[in-house]
C-alpha cells in the first residue's frame, strides 16, 4: 500500500475542492491510513470457499391483509382547513 502524508491529503482536498487546515492534517493523515488498512485487511480475506448470501437470516417477510384501519376523515379534516376547493387543500403558491 502507498504512503499517505501530508502531501497526499492536501492534493486530495485540493482536487476535491475542500479546504483543509495545517492544523487538521496530521489527523485526516491518520484517519485516512486506519481507513486504508482496514480496506487492505477486508480485501485480504479468504473468502473464495463462501457461497454468497442473499439473507443472513434466511428470513422471508409475510405480506399482511391489505385491509383498510382508519376511518376516512376527509370531510372533517377539510372543514378545518383555511381554504379548499373541490375536496382538495388550497395552499399558497410557492414558486414562481
Amino acid at each position: 500500500m502507498s504512503e499517505i502524508n501530508a502531501d497526499t491529503i492536501k492534493k486530495v482536498a485540493h482536487l476535491a475542492r475542500l479546504k483543509v487546515n495545517d492544523d487538521q492534517l496530521a489527523k485526516y493523515t491518520q484517519n485516512i491510513s486506519e481507513v486504508l488498512e482496514l480496506v487492505e485487511k477486508i480485501n485480504s480475506a479468504q473468502v473464495g470457499d463462501l457461497a454468497p448470501l442473499s439473507n443472513a437470516l434466511d428470513a422471508t417477510l409475510s405480506a399482511r391483509a391489505d385491509v383498510v384501519t382508519e376511518p376516512n376523515q376527509r370531510d372533517e379534516l377539510l372543514k378545518l382547513a383555511p381554504a379548499t376547493e373541490a375536496g382538495l387543500f388550497l395552499v399558497p403558491k410557492v414558486i414562481e
